[in-house]
């Protein structure tokens, strides 16, 4: 997690990740690159340097000079001056923590994978507003396609959080033996936070707790983790269950591993994990399982 990604709009919502982000590298002696994608039509490759102009002198996709070229130079002015006034803000936030600021000419989902790969990104912290939000980055269908297509984990962020301290952290899942893949990446968030307590959650609609519990004792042996515990809730539907647990433990942190392949249980599919994302009160981190 050294090398974090905030995609930004200027929003609160982009504000509150872009904090917790700052935090995030004072932890882990990491450096935050602050991205702005500008939508321009038909715009899928031009890249910018940080803020220095068209990369090579060119010009912007399909510009014909003129009014639009115009609106481009100061639409780019106004965003240079907002992006520094967050570089000056981590100065005051987190002393020491290397800020970037770059910006990318592109459809808004293009331009924050292609950012995670020019710059070797380990984290994508960005916000979330979930489907009520008709406007800007962080609209459910953004943060979803984040969570689905992006190569690193990517943390959502939906409310304040002034001192990002995680002391409780719900671990959903089946407990089968596919759930094995999944303890390296609940590993290294329980290394980056060792003194939080993992809840690991089994949802069920029936009441087999029994076998719940005897899955959840072996998957805790397996990834090692010292201070669990372990609850088998019977819910409606996965969704549902998980955020009424998260919300009665106080959870800050929801992790939740997803894997793009079919056939895999129903809390690897990552439509459980982009519902999560973009409704549950507490931050939500995703990451893929090993291919």
């Amino acid at each position: 997690m050294k090398h974090i990604l905030v995609p930004t709009d200027f929003s609160a919502e982009s504000h509150h990740a872009y904090e917790v982000a700052l935090q995030l590298a004072q932890r882990t002696g990491g450096s935050v690159t602050l991205l702005h994608v500008l939508e321009a039509p038909e715009a899928t490759t031009a890249n910018f340097s940080t803020f220095g102009g068209p990369v090579n002198g060119s010009e912007l996709p399909n510009s014909s000079g003129g009014m639009d070229e115009l609106f481009t130079i100061k639409l780019m002015e106004v965003t240079k001056r907002r992006m520094h006034a967050l570089k000056d803000e981590a100065h005051r936030l987190a002393p020491g923590v290397s800020v970037q600021d770059t910006v990318e000419v592109s459809r808004i989902g293009d331009g924050i994978l292609a950012a995670v790969e020019k710059h070797g990104i380990d984290l994508v912290v960005m916000g979330a507003q979930g489907h009520g939000a008709m406007e800007g980055f962080f609209v459910g269908s953004n943060t979803e396609r984040m969570i689905r297509l992006a190569p690193c984990p990517v943390l959502t962020i939906k409310h304040p959080q002034a001192q990002f301290e995680v002391r409780n952290i719900v671990f959903p899942s089946d407990f089968t033996e596919e759930s094995a893949a999944a303890t390296d990446g609940l590993r290294q968030v329980v290394a980056a936070f060792p003194g939080a307590t993992v809840h690991l959650l089994h949802i069920v609609s029936d009441a087999n707790y029994e076998t719940g519990q005897q899955h959840m004792q072996a998957f805790a042996q397996r990834a090692g983790l010292s201070k669990v515990e372990m609850e088998v809730v019977n819910a409606a539907s996965t969704t549902s269950g998980i955020e009424q647990y998260a919300q009665q433990v106080k959870a800050d942190l929801v992790v939740i591993p997803t894997h793009a392949r079919s056939g895999l249980s129903r809390f690897f599919q990552t439509s459980i994990a982009e519902t999560v994302a973009t409704n549950a009160f507490p931050p939500v981190l995703t990451y893929h399982l090993a291919s």
